[in-house]
């Protein structure tokens, strides 16, 4: 026969005091309630003793705290995000809460009834890299005083924390780079997509064009994840196209591996050939021969933006929440794939 499990109830009859005492304690509320400290003391030696453990769903419908965040991205299996994610967890840990980890897979439907779900079960606060039209939703959590990070990506015209990089200061000076190498026609290789660091890193590559005598040329490919598949056949047949080309800027780290294998595939020889970038570093660049010059993102520092953020809005009243709007720098590596000849 299973062992009945410890009640409140329990605790408050063996002990000789009230289940309204024996909740102070527990919540952490002895001193506010002007409970003894022998008393506390003997509470929770008595709780050590049986092996109590509170009822997390309890607490949460209690307190109407579940010491839950949700993270809410694009693709948790993508390096980046997968990365940021590992950070969040331990600093969310450190400071008493757990991560929900989900995928929207840029999915305004998918993302709409993520959040929804979410928001019936009482989590304490959302970060989200926003899908394109998540706008009327992230505008509700909004009035409705949740907790909220933008990230990755943000919405200009809603008053929001939000944690980003230097998207359009990065492509530029990467694009600059390709130029200063001797580069006079450079392909750009980006995602359809109006997500806000997809325009800036693009408006940065055209500023970058547009101040020098070099000639551009664009490839968006489609952003669905169902046709990834199609996207090395996309680049290989636009470098066809246009033989020309003798720098290529990839938007996204992605874009760059599927690119490496058409470029592999039409006997291409980079640096000799085509000088390569990419937004976003990769352990993989350093591996490859050569090594591939990268724009890194801070991806410590991003985590720890984005708990300062959330930790600025949990526990305080609305009125008193201070949102946090923080753009970071990059770090452009500088590896053989884009050099001249000495």
């Amino acid at each position: 026969m299973a062992k009945k499990k410890t009640s409140i109830k329990d605790i408050a009859e063996a002990l000789g005091i009230s289940i309204t005492t024996v909740s102070f304690i527990l919540n952490g509320k002895a001193r506010e309630k002007r409970i003894s400290e022998e008393l506390t003391k003997k509470v929770e030696a008595y709780i050590d003793e049986v092996g109590y453990k509170p009822s997390h769903l309890a607490q949460s419908l209690r307190l109407g705290k579940s010491k839950v965040i949700v993270f809410m991205v694009e693709d948790i299996s993508n390096q980046f995000f997968a990365s940021i994610a590992r950070l969040i967890e331990e600093k969310a840990y450190k400071n008493g809460y757990k991560i929900i980890y989900c995928s929207t897979d840029n999915d305004d439907e998918k993302a709409n009834e993520l959040i929804n779900t979410f928001r019936t079960r009482s989590v304490d606060g959302f970060i989200i890299t926003p899908t394109p039209g998540l706008k009327p939703t992230i505008k509700s959590l909004l009035d409705e005083d949740l907790p909220l990070v933008l990230f990755d990506r943000w919405m200009p015209d809603l008053d929001t924390s939000y944690v980003i990089v230097e998207n359009r200061s990065s492509a530029r000076e990467a694009t600059h780079h390709l130029i200063s190498q001797g580069c006079k026609n450079i392909g750009f290789i980006t995602v359809d997509s109006d997500q806000s660091q997809m325009i800036d890193r693009m408006e940065g590559f055209q500023e970058a064009i547009d101040q020098s005598d070099t000639k551009a040329f664009v490839l968006k490919v489609p952003s669905s994840a169902f046709v990834k598949a199609l996207i090395a056949q996309k680049i290989q047949e636009f470098l066809a196209q246009n033989p020309q080309l003798d720098g290529l800027f990839f938007a996204t780290n992605y874009l760059a591996f599927e690119g490496l294998a058409a470029i592999t595939n039409l006997k291409k020889k980079i640096p000799q050939e085509l000088r390569v970038i990419s937004f976003d570093d990769h352990y993989f660049f350093n591996l490859y021969q050569p090594g591939i010059t990268a724009i890194e993102q801070p991806l410590e520092l991003i985590a720890d933006k984005l708990m300062e953020s959330m930790l600025c809005q949990l526990d305080k009243e609305p009125s008193k929440r201070v949102l946090l709007k923080t753009v970071l720098p990059n770090s452009l590596h500088v590896r053989g794939s884009s050099l001249g000849e000495e």
